[in-house]
């Protein structure tokens, strides 16, 4: 079986329990085509960059998949009929991630990023840079 990463952005109306019980509908249809839902993350309700059937916002998931391609393909096109969601894309990948997505360590990587200059006073200009 091959390995699948899906992201799907649905609509700002539903709420969070909505948003679950779509992710569990869409979770069912692969293990019905005899696949496997290794890793579902919620990443909430974010700001989409541009607005989508008068969206401004969208709940993201994301799943990891292993599955055949028939199973992956019902799904897509289960989710192309849904009118709660607004943008899909999966991606046929070598390997599952285990560890968090990026959208999901953006603010842990933050604070690694600013325990790391604590106790820094200031900071020395690099050679060639003007001060």
């Amino acid at each position: 079986m091959a390995f699948y990463e899906t992201v799907f952005v649905a609509r700002q109306e539903l709420s969070a329990a909505q948003v679950e019980a779509l992710a569990a509908n869409l979770t069912d249809l692969i293990t019905q085509g005899q696949g496997e839902v290794t890793k579902t993350e919620f990443c909430g309700l974010r700001t989409l960059a541009y607005s989508i059937k008068k969206n401004r916002k969208g709940h993201y998931v994301l799943f990891n998949i292993e599955a055949p391609a028939p199973a992956v393909k019902e799904m897509e096109r289960q989710m192309q009929l849904n009118e709660d969601i607004l943008r899909f894309l999966t991606l046929k990948i070598d390997q599952l991630d285990t560890n968090p997505s990026p959208l999901m360590q953006s603010k842990q990587s933050r604070d690694r990023r600013y325990e790391a200059f604590e106790g820094v006073d200031h900071f020395e200009p690099i050679e060639g840079e003007k001060e």
